[in-house]
């Protein structure tokens, strides 16, 4: 299942839980990990994950089989399923085109955006599509919000806005109730990038990034720092990941799948 759901509602609080459900963290948020390597490294959670849950109840607490990737990406730019390329303007292109499995159109993931790749056994959790993209939009709402930045869905797009700008992408596949991509939050990347797109086909809509909307607040200078600023925001997406989807994260750290240790990828600049 491809999913291009458009904001239509408010997000909805799940029940308490009667007990502690983990997901684990392969926490990369300060390198930059190649689009594909982290592509590959999605698909084969995911794989592992619909081929367990298939006529199988959702795991027990406390199991590792939910996961969490958060990294950032070199420069590339991104295809839906269903996007074509006339939301690309230039040729030839500036940066890697990858075509992926995600709902929506074209976007742009580079530097400075912190990108949180949650793998779910939704079952879990509410087997409801609207719901999960109002849940991750609802992780990025607070984020925003605890720096002091309004944050809003705007009606019949997905995604998170601040002044009628994008700040946080959305865009996730489902299979048998198990998630895979998900947002990309604006923290302090180069924003002229955008321009070689159309941004999420929405070609009446601005991209805006934390660091602008702060800087144009009159924010205090210790926010001018863009890797301060993208550790704060890392603590704040994972504290309220943890909060709308009432589980206990465990930090696994910068590993792989398979193990590997992932020190050979590029740090920021």
């Amino acid at each position: 299942m491809v999913v291009c759901s458009a904001a239509l509602a408010a997000f909805e609080a799940l029940p308490p839980r009667t007990a502690a459900r983990t997901v684990h963290v392969h926490n990369m948020w300060d390198r930059h990990v190649p689009y594909a390597d982290a592509l590959a490294w999605q698909r084969q959670l995911f794989a592992e994950r619909v081929a367990g849950v298939s006529g199988r109840e959702p795991a027990a607490g406390g199991s590792p089989s939910d996961a969490l990737l958060v990294l950032q990406h070199p420069p590339v730019l991104t295809l839906g399923t269903a996007s074509t390329l006339d939301n690309v303007r230039c040729d030839p292109l500036p940066f890697e085109l990858i075509r992926t499995e995600r709902g929506g159109e074209v976007t742009y993931h580079g530097p400075g955006q912190l990108v949180l790749y949650p793998v779910l056994d939704l079952r879990a959790y509410r087997q409801d599509v609207d719901w999960y993209m109002r849940a991750l939009e609802e992780v990025a709402i607070r984020a925003l919000g605890d720096v002091g930045l309004t944050a809003e869905r705007l009606p019949g797009l997905t995604g998170v806005w601040v002044g009628g700008a994008k700040a946080c992408a959305i865009g996730v596949k489902l299979s048998r109730w198990v998630s895979m991509h998900g947002l990309a939050l604006n923290v302090a990347p180069d924003l002229t990038h955008y321009e070689h797109i159309v941004p999420c086909g929405i070609a009446d809509r601005p991209v805006t990034s934390v660091a602008r909307e702060l800087q144009t607040a009159g924010a205090d200078s210790d926010v001018a720092d863009s890797q301060a600023l993208m550790a704060e925001m890392h603590r704040l997406l994972l504290r309220h990941f943890a909060d709308v989807f009432e589980v206990e994260l465990e930090d696994v750290g910068a590993t792989s799948v398979d193990g590997r240790s992932a020190a050979g990828l590029d740090m920021p600049a």
